[in-house]
């Protein structure tokens, strides 16, 4: 990897502490705000110029594609990546879930639309299934209408952290905060409202950690 800036640096160390804190890494618009950018496209210049270095890759076609590299092209780290099998032996094989029937578990066989074979390389984490977004309350996260979201299974998350939480009939996209044992899943939209359970709630539950987002082109 080439020797950074102190301001690639900068950018590149906000990337590892939100993959870090949330899952996800940070849209455009949410470095230039951390950094006091003008627009978002100064950030994507500086994405642009650490992807040239070798730091991050950028994916096409995903809201929040920035995948970490690691450092150094020789050494162990290059012979392990060697000695790793073919991609197209390592594609992850992830069912699609779409509307979600009330009470009834999230993977069961009923919700599944399709199964994609998916780039585990995509998502920060390994996911266990894809999500179909619905509706615009994350928007300003990124997280739009028919985008597929990663997802992996939880029982717990730490504040600040994108989940999927089964609210009675309902399942929801929201940023999770907790104190004491009132739960807040944060809308990332000013059109929506906050919403407040406690954690012991019968009808309350926490399905998944988004770990990463496809863009629907169909």
């Amino acid at each position: 990897m080439l020797k950074l800036t102190a301001r690639q640096e900068q950018i590149l160390n906000l990337i590892k502490n939100a993959i870090e804190n949330t899952g996800f890494p940070p849209t455009r618009a949410e470095i230039a705000s951390e950094l006091g950018f003008r627009s978002a496209n100064a950030a994507e210049e500086h994405l642009q110029a650490l992807a040239r270095k070798g730091a991050i890759e950028i994916s096409p076609g995903t809201s929040r594609g920035i995948r970490l590299r690691e450092s150094g092209a020789a050494g162990p780290a290059a012979a392990r990546q060697m000695a790793l099998p073919h991609p197209a032996l390592m594609q992850l094989s992830l069912p699609l879930i779409g509307r979600v029937a009330a009470g009834s578990p999230i993977l069961a066989q009923e919700h599944v639309e399709k199964t994609y074979q998916v780039d585990p390389a995509l998502f920060s984490a390994k996911p266990d299934y894809l999500l179909k977004v619905r509706g615009m309350s994350m928007r300003d996260a990124g997280i739009l209408e028919g985008d597929l979201l990663a997802v992996r299974k939880i029982d717990q998350a730490r504040n600040g952290q994108i989940v999927v939480a089964r609210l009675a009939d309902d399942v929801t996209v929201k940023r999770y905060q907790k104190t004491g044992s009132t739960i807040t899943l944060l809308p990332e939209n000013p059109d929506f409202k906050p919403i407040v359970v406690d954690q012991n709630e019968e009808d309350f539950a926490l399905e998944g950690l988004a770990v990463g987002l496809l863009r629907s082109w169909n």
